[in-house]
């Protein structure tokens, strides 16, 4: 059966052939000259002297039910250019040629029809009726160049909209919010570009969250960069409905609801990545609040030598979770990567001779080979009610986002007994102190220690700014919070970083994970039947080469990824 590039191939040569640009023989040429060349065969009929460049983008536009056009026989007019931010041009390369000023209507050119998400996503972020054509690379690029070599920030819309009438008589308005009046504004070409501004510019700097928050005076937009909050310039308090309406429309959620909750997603393909929103709304005493979880998949480092475990651990971890059965738990506060690391096993363990089931509540990622299970409570798709289906799905591996509650420990532990791979979550504050949640969850002694055979606890830590990372000498009192003495640290470097551009001035950029390992072994599965106190087990974890959290935090201190005040901030003393 010929593959599908082959079969594109022919497609191509016989759209070229109908449009009377070349014979049936050229094409069988150029296809026998692909077996030794591995070109396109549109490069190679150009390069053989049958078609220009034109002429195989016309096929391709064709090929693709897109129109070609040139954008030298067209004027195109700065209010045209701008129907779309500059941001979104240069983050999909594309040009708007035709546009009329109140409109819906947008005709793009773009460089190569294979870029059809561009067309989704602008009729999502944009609410234009998007026409797409494809033109000339250099064209689309010169006209990128010319209309959006200066971008607008977030801070130039924001001062436009604020001098703009039209939006200013929304601020003497008081009372009940007329839906029809803030619809209309929502769907403002000034609102919907600050929109996608702040998107972009959450995505671009690798934000994970985006808040959109209502107060009496003001409304507040942020984003969560490595763990800390950023204030942008907030735009007037009058625009919060329609921002937040805007969002919504977006996710399909009901704009007339603003008594209830709602939960909703967004997916866009933002410079070739896609990227996933997660959007939830809650109603407040002053307006509905709105934070979009952003689902980076290519910021996400789905493997297990990516995670931030040293070498010592890392091999911890490959012997834990190549375990024929038994219960692997992950443990930390929420917002500590517990997901990602579990995630990242399941990477590693995934493959065709291998069924992976999960219940999740989100499923944040669509990982191809898993099968993965939202919960819905409310419909009574609960943890405990998945994880007992499960069993009868013939799995090898099970993941349980979350151990919650009795019934859900008790079916996990069964799982485990009767041949399974259990990963799961809990949120306590070190490995040794998740037994002792079990067991106060009502799960027996004996049930626990003959199938749990590892927990991992984590948190993260930012990593210092590689562009302005500095060493330093630390201060008595920065040694102290550490336990330390001068004479502990004598001939060690310790880094930091001195704020840049890059990292926003923090001295931080990216984040890295700290790990506590304690595995399971007969001794410690006999304190754990005597009853033994939390701090009896972690010591005798250590005495076993369980490393603490804290030990973790300064071994990546002393590798200059880290600072004190992180780990002095992210971990508690052992003392």
């Amino acid at each position: 059966m010929p593959e599908l590039s082959e079969l594109k191939n022919r497609k191509l040569g016989r759209v070229l052939t109908k449009l009377g640009k070349v014979t049936r023989e050229q094409v069988h040429e150029a296809l026998a000259v692909q077996k030794q060349r591995k070109k396109m065969i549109g490069e190679l009929l150009v390069e053989l002297g049958y078609v220009t460049e034109r002429d195989v983008l016309e096929a391709l536009a064709g090929q693709a039910g897109m129109g070609f056009v040139d954008l030298g026989q067209h004027e195109i007019d700065e209010e045209t250019a701008h129907a779309i931010p500059a941001e979104t041009a240069k983050a999909y390369s594309v040009v708007p040629f035709e546009h009329t000023p109140g409109s819906k209507r947008l005709k793009i050119a773009m460089k190569s029809p294979d870029n059809f998400r561009a067309v989704d996503d602008l009729r999502l972020l944009m609410g234009f009726k998007v026409e797409a054509f494809v033109a000339p690379e250099s064209q689309v690029d010169e006209l990128i160049q010319k209309f959006y070599s200066v971008s607008e920030s977030v801070t130039d819309v924001v001062s436009d909209i604020a001098s703009d009438d039209k939006y200013t008589a929304l601020a003497d308005r008081e009372g009940s919010i007329d839906l029809d009046e803030v619809m209309d504004i929502a769907e403002d070409n000034k609102v919907i570009k600050l929109l996608n501004l702040v998107l972009l510019q959450a995505i671009r700097d690798k934000a994970s969250d985006i808040h959109f928050e209502p107060f009496e005076d003001e409304f507040k937009m942020r984003y969560r960069i490595d763990g800390v909050l950023y204030e942008m310039v907030p735009p007037p308090a009058y625009l919060g409905p329609a921002i937040t309406s805007r969002v919504k429309v977006m996710a399909n959620l009901d704009i007339a609801e603003r008594r209830l909750p709602q939960d909703g997603r967004v997916e866009l393909v933002v410079a070739g990545n896609p990227v996933d929103l997660r959007v939830a709304v809650l109603p407040t005493m002053h307006g509905e609040s709105v934070v979009m979880r952003v689902l980076d998949r290519s910021n996400v480092e789905l493997s297990l030598d990516r995670v931030g475990l040293d070498d010592y651990n890392y091999e911890v971890v490959e012997r834990l979770i190549h375990k024929p059965n038994g219960i692997v738990i992950v443990t930390g506060p929420t917002g500590s990567g517990k997901t990602t690391t579990l995630y990242a096993a399941l990477a590693s363990l995934n493959s065709t001779d291998v069924k992976i089931l999960t219940a999740e509540d989100p499923v944040e990622y669509d990982i191809d080979g898993l099968c993965q299970c939202q919960i819905n409570t409310e419909a009574g798709a609960t943890f405990a009610a998945c994880l007992r289906s499960f069993l009868r799905q013939d799995p090898d591996i099970i993941l349980v986002g979350e151990v919650r509650d009795l019934e859900t420990a008790e079916i996990a532990v069964q799982a485990s007994l009767t041949g399974h791979l259990v990963f799961t979550t809990l949120h306590t504050n070190d490995a040794p102190s998740s037994i002792v949640r079990l067991l106060d969850l009502g799960l027996e002694d004996f049930l626990l220690t003959a199938t749990i055979e590892g927990i991992v606890a984590q948190r993260l830590v930012r990593t210092i700014c590689k562009k302005c990372k500095e060493a330093y000498a630390p201060t008595e009192e920065q040694l102290m919070e550490l336990q330390l003495t001068p004479d502990d640290v004598r001939g060690r470097e310790f880094y930091r970083g001195s704020g840049c551009d890059t990292c926003h001035g923090s001295g931080y950029k990216g984040r890295m994970g700290l790990f506590e390992i304690l595995v399971m072994d007969d001794d410690l599965r006999d304190l754990v039947m005597k009853g033994s106190a939390t701090s009896v087990i972690r010591e005798e974890a250590r005495k076993r080469g369980m490393r603490t959290l804290r030990e973790s935090g300064l071994g990546a201190i002393y590798e200059g990824q880290t600072t004190i005040d992180e780990v002095v901030r992210e971990t508690i003393s052992e003392e």
